[in-house]
């Protein structure tokens, strides 16, 4: 499965960040996370297409996911935009069913996009 993001770009402080990503096929879960160099990857939500979204407790405040009915889209959008949230984001996805505990789990996903970088300047 190929995975395509969007919505990327320069962002205020303050403002929010609408992300979609969109699967080239079916998959059984999605998720978002974010990468800033020399960090490691931080999970931001992810969901089991017809099931109820796990977020990160650090931005579970801030984000909200959704998916179309297809089960190829997963939205993001993020408020309360902070320059700390400055980094490259990811989209995620599987074919196989997850447990809703592992959602977070970047290593179980299979399938990734090439990123959509977000800068929020103050």
């Amino acid at each position: 499965v190929q995975l395509r993001e969007s919505g990327g770009g320069s962002v205020q402080a303050r403002g929010s960040l609408h992300l979609s990503c969109v699967a080239s096929g079916l998959t059984s879960a999605m998720g978002w996370f974010r990468q800033v160099p020399v960090k490691e990857r931080e999970p931001l939500a992810a969901v089991q297409i017809g099931g109820r979204p796990n977020y990160a407790d650090p931005v579970k405040r801030r984000v909200f996911v959704s998916t179309n009915n297809a089960g190829n889209m997963l939205n993001l959008q993020m408020n309360r935009l902070e320059p700390m949230d400055t980094a490259m984001y990811y989209c995620a996805a599987r074919s196989a069913p997850i447990n809703w505990e592992d959602l977070l789990r970047g290593e179980l996903y299979t399938s990734w996009g090439q990123g959509t970088q977000v800068t929020v300047s103050s």
